[in-house]
């Protein structure tokens, strides 16, 4: 077993301790830091970014090869932290506390800490784990100046005015957030462009986490609905089949079969992940297709219409221009005059 502790909280400070014990690659893009590892230690990275406001994100998409503690504490305003694993599972305890605390895969969490606690993370040898954290940074009592901000709404909206303690509230399943975090992993861009779309996922993520939560407070008698975890895993596989093939002529029965689910687990699947009907999102997957071939493409609209499989060229019409409020037309037109015009 690898036990590692980190004298700071600090990002910069975090990763250079993280990079001295664990090695491999650390490099720092903006206020990105990513250690890359594959070695005897492990394989995957470790990614971590500070933005204004003193709101931190985390991520841990790694797979040890033997057991791996890593333990930190925290100041006198200690941070409340927003958890959410993506895959696998990963351990938790206070100080130097036996129980330990479990996150599975696709639960969110919330973590509070008193003054100078010490949080400990468990990772389990060659268990592949995506876990993410939005560390929020609290207000102290003579901080007045800062009572407006967002960090102190969260505070009063998690601690309700009371003294932090070690304690740690493990949500309901979520799958929202796994397709937010899928999004921010996909970011292309580099430089600020890129610290800008982090943190506007961040900051949705985080907002997905408080609305679990208090959707939790309401429904406590039915905290996880009646998808298990592999159910909901089938889900995310759907939807990804469905991003990846807009084009296919898909049916509620073939991508029951597809699933193995039943079409009321795969609509409430949906509807967890997505917030609408299996419908709705291969509608809204092959909108947002189109927009990107006539915004890209030489393609005219007809074959645009085509090739993301709608069968009617003016029902297309009429639904992308719901979405974009112009005709599939319009748009292209746009395009051409800004792309004569450069």
């Amino acid at each position: 077993m690898t036990t590692i502790t980190l004298s700071s909280a600090a990002i910069k400070n975090m990763f250079e301790q993280l990079h001295h014990n664990f090695g491999g690659s650390l490099s720092v893009n903006v206020k990105e830091h990513i250690l890359t590892l594959d070695n005897e230690l492990g394989r995957g990275h470790i990614r971590g970014i500070t933005f204004k406001g003193g709101i931190s994100y985390l991520e841990f998409d790694m797979e040890f090869s033997e057991d791996v503690t890593l333990r930190t504490g925290t100041d006198k305003n200690a941070p409340i932290c927003f958890a959410y694993c993506s895959e696998g599972r990963i351990e938790h305890s206070f100080n130097n506390e036996s129980e330990r605390h479990t996150l599975e895969n696709f639960q969110t969490g919330i973590l509070t800490n008193e003054s100078h606690a010490v949080n400990t993370l468990y990772f389990r040898k060659d268990v592949r784990v995506n876990t993410s954290l939005i560390v929020v940074k609290t207000v102290g009592a003579e901080q007045t100046e800062k009572r407006n901000g967002l960090n102190y709404r969260l505070q009063e909206r998690i601690l309700k005015g009371k003294t932090a303690e070690n304690t740690i509230y493990i949500g309901s399943y979520n799958l929202k957030i796994a397709d937010q975090i899928k999004q921010l992993k996909a970011i292309k861009q580099q430089g600020i462009v890129r610290s800008l779309l982090i943190e506007g996922l961040v900051h949705m993520i985080l907002a997905l986490e408080v609305q679990q939560h208090t959707d939790d407070l309401k429904n406590q008698e039915n905290r996880t609905g009646s998808l298990n975890t592999r159910e909901m895993e089938s889900v995310r596989e759907i939807s990804s089949f469905v991003h990846n093939y807009p084009e296919r002529q898909l049916s509620i029965a073939e991508l029951c079969r597809k699933s193995g689910l039943s079409p009321c687990k795969l609509q409430e699947g949906f509807k967890l992940m997505h917030g609408t009907t299996v419908t709705d999102y291969i509608r809204e997957v092959r909108i947002k297709k189109a927009e990107e071939l006539i915004k890209n493409t030489d393609l005219n609209i007809s074959e645009v219409v085509y090739s993301i499989g709608f069968t009617s060229r003016s029902y297309f019409s009429k639904i992308f221009r719901n979405k974009y409020n112009c005709s599939p037309k319009q748009y292209k037109d746009k395009q051409n005059m800004m792309a004569v015009s450069a």
